[in-house]
């Protein structure tokens, strides 16, 4: 159950989010990357695969509160301690653990007097951002209370046109399914992946996300299919005949599930394996200088 609390802040931080798209909707940003698909496709690892090759410096969002993309690369984010602007270690909040502050009101009060487009960013900058000399990484993470990712989600359209100036690319990885579109956390993206595997359930679901995307508002200028690890010749020549823009399969690569039982990070992968090898041949096709 929301409380009148939350619900309130909830209020403050769609209105907030309402005025930066406003003000901030065409403020130059790097390079939107937005990979979707069904539960199980393969999605963050493509996503952690593809920002391996992207020109620095990088930003890498996590909008599934399961945290898939830190694991992929390495990072247990739940033991993650920064330092802030004044010297102080703390450990590092999801999208989500920052929300809860601010329905709880601390996390403003430590601001003081201010606008909320002014306070919010700061407070992303300060508590949330992951950083590495290879890239940083912002993530939604779980709720641990009940209620619903509302707040969250308002809380995450500051991101790319608060920050997004700042870095060549940004990845965004997305959870499964097609609510997170629904919720329009992301309104504007340069290229969308959609990462399927050799299933009738994938062609409609790539029917579906043009069509939510279209009702929702939600802009982009490249629309891509990528086949997962499981494709064959037959799928897919089947998918390179769907309309769209199909770059092609990720090659299957035993080290991938390997290197994720260890927890360590697909950017260790030697350059030869396959997956990097398929990847990298995606992200050609799509324009990108690697």
């Amino acid at each position: 159950m929301v409380t009148e609390h939350e619900d309130y802040a909830s209020k403050i931080l769609a209105e907030t989010a309402r005025i930066t798209r406003i003000t901030k909707s065409k403020e130059k940003t790097g390079r939107v990357l937005m990979v979707t698909g069904r539960g199980g496709t393969g999605k963050s690892t493509f996503a952690a695969l593809a920002s391996r090759y992207l020109k620095p410096p990088l930003l890498l969002c996590d909008i599934d509160p399961d945290q898939s993309l830190g694991a992929m690369l390495g990072i247990d984010l739940e033991a993650t301690r920064i330092k802030t602007e004044i010297g102080r270690e703390v450990p590092i909040k999801s999208i989500s653990d920052l929300t809860s502050d601010i329905e709880d009101e601390d996390a403003l009060m430590e601001l003081g007097g201010g606008e909320l487009t002014v306070k919010l960013p700061l407070l992303l900058q300060w508590y949330t951002q992951y950083r590495s000399d290879q890239f940083d990484l912002i993530s939604l993470g779980p709720k641990w209370t009940e209620g619903d990712y509302r707040s969250a989600n308002f809380l995450f359209e500051f991101i790319v046109p608060n920050i997004g100036k700042n870095y060549a690319h940004i990845v965004i990885d997305s959870p499964a399914g097609l609510e997170h579109l629904n919720r329009r956390v992301v309104g504007s993206v340069d290229d969308l992946f959609v990462v399927v595997d050799p299933s009738a359930k994938s062609l409609k679901h790539i029917e579906r996300v043009k069509k939510i995307t279209e009702h929702v508002g939600i802009k982009y200028v490249h629309f891509y299919i990528v086949g997962n690890h499981e494709f064959d010749d037959e799928a897919t020549q089947m998918f390179s005949n769907t309309g769209e823009t199909f770059l092609g399969r990720m090659a299957h690569d035993d080290r991938v599930r390997e290197y994720n039982l260890k927890g360590r990070s697909l950017w260790e992968l030697p350059d030869d394996s396959p997956a990097c090898v398929s990847v990298r041949e995606i992200l050609g096709k799509a324009g990108y200088e690697i």
